[in-house]
Protein backbone atom coordinates (compact mmCIF):
# COMPACT_ATOMS: atom_id res chain seq x y z
CA UNK A 1 0.00 0.00 0.00
CA UNK A 2 1.37 3.39 -1.00
CA UNK A 3 1.91 5.59 2.06
CA UNK A 4 -0.11 8.78 2.23
CA UNK A 5 1.37 12.17 1.42
CA UNK A 6 1.50 14.69 4.25
CA UNK A 7 0.56 18.18 3.08
CA UNK A 8 1.22 21.23 5.27
CA UNK A 9 -0.79 24.23 4.12
CA UNK A 10 0.75 27.63 4.79
CA UNK A 11 2.90 26.43 7.72
CA UNK A 12 4.20 29.33 9.76
CA UNK A 13 7.25 28.14 11.67
CA UNK A 14 10.21 26.20 10.37
CA UNK A 15 10.47 24.43 13.72
CA UNK A 16 6.98 23.01 13.28
CA UNK A 17 7.79 21.77 9.79
CA UNK A 18 10.83 20.00 11.21
CA UNK A 19 8.83 18.46 14.04
CA UNK A 20 6.21 17.27 11.58
CA UNK A 21 8.94 15.65 9.49
CA UNK A 22 10.22 13.87 12.58
CA UNK A 23 6.72 12.62 13.39
CA UNK A 24 6.30 11.36 9.84
CA UNK A 25 9.55 9.43 9.71
CA UNK A 26 8.87 7.83 13.11
CA UNK A 27 5.99 6.00 11.46
CA UNK A 28 7.35 5.35 8.00
CA UNK A 29 6.02 8.37 6.10
CA UNK A 30 8.54 10.23 3.97
CA UNK A 31 6.68 12.40 1.44
CA UNK A 32 6.00 15.93 2.62
CA UNK A 33 4.48 18.69 0.50
CA UNK A 34 4.35 22.33 1.54
CA UNK A 35 1.81 24.84 0.32
CA UNK A 36 3.01 28.45 0.43
CA UNK A 37 5.10 28.23 3.61
CA UNK A 38 5.05 31.63 5.28
CA UNK A 39 8.84 31.99 5.66
CA UNK A 40 9.76 30.33 2.39
CA UNK A 41 11.65 27.12 1.83
CA UNK A 42 14.12 25.79 2.73
CA UNK A 43 13.90 27.08 6.28
CA UNK A 44 17.03 26.82 8.47
CA UNK A 45 14.94 26.35 11.60
CA UNK A 46 13.43 23.10 10.31
CA UNK A 47 16.59 21.00 10.35
CA UNK A 48 17.37 20.98 14.10
CA UNK A 49 13.71 20.39 14.95
CA UNK A 50 13.58 17.39 12.62
CA UNK A 51 16.08 15.59 14.87
CA UNK A 52 17.52 13.47 12.06
CA UNK A 53 14.56 13.33 9.69
CA UNK A 54 16.61 15.29 7.17
CA UNK A 55 15.62 13.07 4.24
CA UNK A 56 11.98 14.09 4.67
CA UNK A 57 12.90 17.77 4.60
CA UNK A 58 15.25 17.34 1.66
CA UNK A 59 12.49 15.70 -0.37
CA UNK A 60 9.79 18.21 0.56
CA UNK A 61 8.15 19.80 -2.47
CA UNK A 62 6.72 23.32 -2.42
CA UNK A 63 3.45 24.23 -4.17
CA UNK A 64 1.55 27.47 -4.55
CA UNK A 65 -1.91 25.99 -3.94
CA UNK A 66 -3.44 23.00 -2.20
CA UNK A 67 -5.07 21.93 -5.45
CA UNK A 68 -1.63 21.74 -7.05
CA UNK A 69 -0.13 19.88 -4.09
CA UNK A 70 -2.82 17.20 -4.20
CA UNK A 71 -3.26 17.05 -7.98
CA UNK A 72 -2.02 13.45 -8.23
CA UNK A 73 -3.99 12.23 -5.20
CA UNK A 74 -7.24 10.33 -5.51
CA UNK A 75 -8.20 10.68 -1.87
CA UNK A 76 -7.70 13.89 0.11
CA UNK A 77 -8.39 14.13 3.83
CA UNK A 78 -8.52 17.52 5.58
CA UNK A 79 -7.72 17.64 9.28
CA UNK A 80 -9.82 20.15 11.20
CA UNK A 81 -11.63 20.41 14.51
CA UNK A 82 -14.57 22.15 12.84
CA UNK A 83 -16.63 21.34 9.77
CA UNK A 84 -16.54 25.03 8.76
CA UNK A 85 -19.87 24.84 7.00
CA UNK A 86 -18.77 22.07 4.63
CA UNK A 87 -20.82 18.89 4.63
CA UNK A 88 -18.45 15.95 4.27
CA UNK A 89 -17.86 12.61 5.97
CA UNK A 90 -16.08 13.06 9.30
CA UNK A 91 -13.53 10.39 10.24
CA UNK A 92 -11.20 9.70 13.12
CA UNK A 93 -7.49 9.17 12.34
CA UNK A 94 -8.04 5.44 12.82
CA UNK A 95 -10.92 5.33 10.35
CA UNK A 96 -8.90 7.45 7.93
CA UNK A 97 -6.02 4.97 8.09
CA UNK A 98 -8.39 2.09 7.32
CA UNK A 99 -9.88 4.00 4.40
CA UNK A 100 -6.43 4.73 2.96
CA UNK A 101 -5.37 1.11 3.27
CA UNK A 102 -8.54 -0.11 1.64
CA UNK A 103 -8.52 2.25 -1.34
CA UNK A 104 -6.59 2.40 -4.58
CA UNK A 105 -4.66 5.47 -5.62
CA UNK A 106 -2.64 8.03 -3.73
CA UNK A 107 -3.96 9.62 -0.56
CA UNK A 108 -3.06 12.93 1.04
CA UNK A 109 -3.66 14.04 4.61
CA UNK A 110 -3.79 17.82 4.79
CA UNK A 111 -2.91 19.97 7.80
CA UNK A 112 -3.54 23.68 8.15
CA UNK A 113 -1.41 26.53 9.49
CA UNK A 114 -0.65 26.60 13.20
CA UNK A 115 -2.68 29.64 14.18
CA UNK A 116 -6.10 28.97 12.66
CA UNK A 117 -6.01 25.68 10.77
CA UNK A 118 -7.43 25.07 7.31
CA UNK A 119 -9.71 27.59 5.68
CA UNK A 120 -13.12 26.69 4.30
CA UNK A 121 -11.80 26.60 0.75
CA UNK A 122 -9.08 24.16 1.78
CA UNK A 123 -11.58 21.85 3.45
CA UNK A 124 -13.90 22.04 0.48
CA UNK A 125 -11.22 20.51 -1.72
CA UNK A 126 -11.05 17.36 0.41
CA UNK A 127 -13.14 14.21 0.12
CA UNK A 128 -13.48 13.80 3.89
CA UNK A 129 -12.68 15.53 7.17
CA UNK A 130 -10.38 14.06 9.82
CA UNK A 131 -11.10 15.08 13.39
CA UNK A 132 -9.25 13.85 16.46
CA UNK A 133 -11.52 13.15 19.45
CA UNK A 134 -10.18 15.54 22.08
CA UNK A 135 -11.30 17.34 25.20
CA UNK A 136 -13.99 19.77 23.98
CA UNK A 137 -12.87 22.28 26.60
CA UNK A 138 -9.35 22.29 25.15
CA UNK A 139 -9.29 21.04 21.57
CA UNK A 140 -6.01 22.64 20.50
CA UNK A 141 -3.36 20.36 18.99
CA UNK A 142 -0.08 21.61 17.62
CA UNK A 143 0.92 20.71 14.09
CA UNK A 144 3.34 17.90 14.96
CA UNK A 145 0.85 16.35 17.38
CA UNK A 146 -1.81 16.20 14.68
CA UNK A 147 0.64 14.71 12.19
CA UNK A 148 1.89 12.07 14.60
CA UNK A 149 -1.63 10.92 15.49
CA UNK A 150 -2.52 10.34 11.85
CA UNK A 151 0.87 8.81 11.02
CA UNK A 152 0.66 6.44 13.97
CA UNK A 153 -2.78 5.16 12.98
CA UNK A 154 -1.53 4.55 9.45
CA UNK A 155 1.55 2.74 10.74
CA UNK A 156 -0.54 0.26 12.72
CA UNK A 157 -1.84 -1.16 9.45
CA UNK A 158 1.42 -0.87 7.52
CA UNK A 159 3.85 -3.74 7.08
CA UNK A 160 7.58 -3.54 7.55
CA UNK A 161 7.58 -1.19 10.51
CA UNK A 162 9.40 -2.34 13.60
CA UNK A 163 7.20 -3.21 16.52
CA UNK A 164 8.48 -2.87 20.08
CA UNK A 165 9.83 -6.26 21.05
CA UNK A 166 8.59 -7.77 24.25
CA UNK A 167 11.37 -8.41 26.70
CA UNK A 168 12.16 -12.10 26.88
CA UNK A 169 10.93 -13.45 30.18
CA UNK A 170 12.79 -16.17 31.98
CA UNK A 171 10.68 -19.17 33.01
CA UNK A 172 9.67 -19.57 36.64
CA UNK A 173 12.34 -21.10 38.85
CA UNK A 174 12.13 -24.86 39.53
CA UNK A 175 10.38 -25.80 42.72
CA UNK A 176 13.65 -26.99 44.25
CA UNK A 177 15.08 -23.46 43.98
CA UNK A 178 11.97 -21.98 45.58
CA UNK A 179 12.23 -24.51 48.39
CA UNK A 180 15.82 -23.43 48.91
CA UNK A 181 14.72 -19.80 49.15
CA UNK A 182 11.95 -20.63 51.61
CA UNK A 183 14.34 -22.68 53.74
CA UNK A 184 16.82 -19.83 53.68
CA UNK A 185 14.16 -17.41 54.93
CA UNK A 186 12.98 -19.81 57.63
CA UNK A 187 16.51 -20.47 58.85
CA UNK A 188 17.29 -16.78 59.21
CA UNK A 189 13.98 -16.09 60.89
CA UNK A 190 14.33 -19.06 63.22
CA UNK A 191 17.68 -17.73 64.35
CA UNK A 192 15.98 -14.50 65.36
CA UNK A 193 12.96 -16.10 67.10
CA UNK A 194 10.60 -14.75 64.48
CA UNK A 195 8.18 -17.70 64.66
CA UNK A 196 6.71 -16.80 68.02
CA UNK A 197 4.56 -17.80 69.78
CA UNK A 198 4.96 -21.47 68.94
CA UNK A 199 1.19 -21.89 68.58
CA UNK A 200 1.26 -19.50 65.58
CA UNK A 201 4.47 -20.81 64.01
CA UNK A 202 2.80 -23.20 61.53
CA UNK A 203 0.37 -20.53 60.29
CA UNK A 204 3.17 -17.96 59.99
CA UNK A 205 5.34 -20.40 58.02
CA UNK A 206 2.40 -21.11 55.68
CA UNK A 207 1.82 -17.40 55.12
CA UNK A 208 5.51 -16.93 54.37
CA UNK A 209 5.46 -19.82 51.88
CA UNK A 210 2.40 -18.36 50.14
CA UNK A 211 4.08 -14.97 49.89
CA UNK A 212 7.28 -16.39 48.44
CA UNK A 213 5.61 -18.66 45.87
CA UNK A 214 3.07 -16.09 44.64
CA UNK A 215 5.34 -13.86 42.46
CA UNK A 216 6.51 -16.67 40.12
CA UNK A 217 10.15 -15.66 40.48
CA UNK A 218 12.64 -16.90 37.93
CA UNK A 219 15.95 -18.43 38.98
CA UNK A 220 17.81 -15.11 38.78
CA UNK A 221 15.30 -13.46 41.06
CA UNK A 222 15.54 -16.35 43.52
CA UNK A 223 19.33 -16.09 43.56
CA UNK A 224 19.11 -12.33 44.01
CA UNK A 225 16.76 -12.64 46.95
CA UNK A 226 19.00 -15.19 48.60
CA UNK A 227 21.93 -12.87 48.06
CA UNK A 228 19.95 -10.10 49.76
CA UNK A 229 19.29 -12.36 52.73
CA UNK A 230 22.96 -13.26 52.97
CA UNK A 231 24.01 -9.64 52.82
CA UNK A 232 21.52 -8.62 55.48
CA UNK A 233 22.27 -11.43 57.91
CA UNK A 234 25.92 -12.14 57.24
CA UNK A 235 25.09 -15.87 57.16
CA UNK A 236 27.45 -16.76 54.33
CA UNK A 237 27.68 -20.42 55.20
CA UNK A 238 24.07 -20.95 56.14
CA UNK A 239 22.82 -21.58 52.57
Amino acid sequence: MTPPVIVLVRPQLGENIGKAARAMLNFGLTEMRLVAPRDGWPNPAAGPAAAGADAVLAGARVHETLAEATGDCTHVYATTVRKRGVTKPVLTPEATARAIHGAEGRAAIVFGPERAGLETGDVALARAIVTVPVNPAFASLNLAQAVILCAYEWSKLASGLAQPSAQALLPPAPQAELEGLISHFEAELDARDYFFPPARAAATRLTLRNMLTKPGWNHLEVRTMRGVLTALTGSKGRR
